[in-house]
């Protein structure tokens, strides 16, 4: 409390204030990525567009760089590796973006693990799983995330990275 006192006595001497910085999130957001998402512009375009998953991680590192935080990708068609990095991410991560793929519908395992964070976590689809398959439809993850995005292609990641920052900081 006093230091905020000595910032206002100053910026009055000194002329208007200043916006105050943000303050900076030293710990990395986590981007984990489920099964056949590493098949990302090969498998199936129709549905998932033809951008790889390497140019989703280059293009979400990119846009955190501009934001002045760090990502960690990570990918996996194991469940448990999810489950270990979302673990992981409780102590490690100041915040959480998922597309757990196919495990969103299947997936309780995940969900618990999830359901554990106390970091902002966005459920992210490329596809509108509302327009596909019945099955589709259910995820077990969205009833503990903070939000869910899909069906806006691969902008669905910066989005879900803008999303945290904003929780992070407001």
């Amino acid at each position: 409390m006093a230091r905020k006192a000595v910032a206002k006595t100053k910026a009055a001497k000194t002329g208007p204030a200043t916006k105050a910085a943000k303050p900076a999130i030293v710990k990395p957001v986590y981007v984990l990525n489920g099964p056949n998402l590493n098949l990302l512009g090969l498998r199936e375009p129709e549905i998932y567009g033809s951008t790889s998953l390497s140019d989703i991680e280059k293009m979400v590192a990119t846009h955190a760089k501009k934001q002045g935080v760090a990502v960690l990708c990570l990918q996996s068609n194991h469940e448990g590796d999810l489950v270990t990095w979302i673990q992981e991410a409780r102590s490690m991560a100041a915040g959480l973006i998922i597309n757990a793929a196919a495990y969103s519908h299947t997936s309780i395992a995940i969900h618990d693990a999830l359901a554990m964070l106390d970091i902002p976590t966005v459920e992210v689809h490329i596809s509108n799983v509302h327009k596909r398959e019945e099955f589709r439809h259910y995820s077990y993850m969205s009833s503990v995330v903070s939000g869910v995005i899909c069906g806006l292609g691969v902008k669905g990641y910066t989005l879900a990275l803008d999303a945290i920052l904003a929780d992070l900081t407001k």
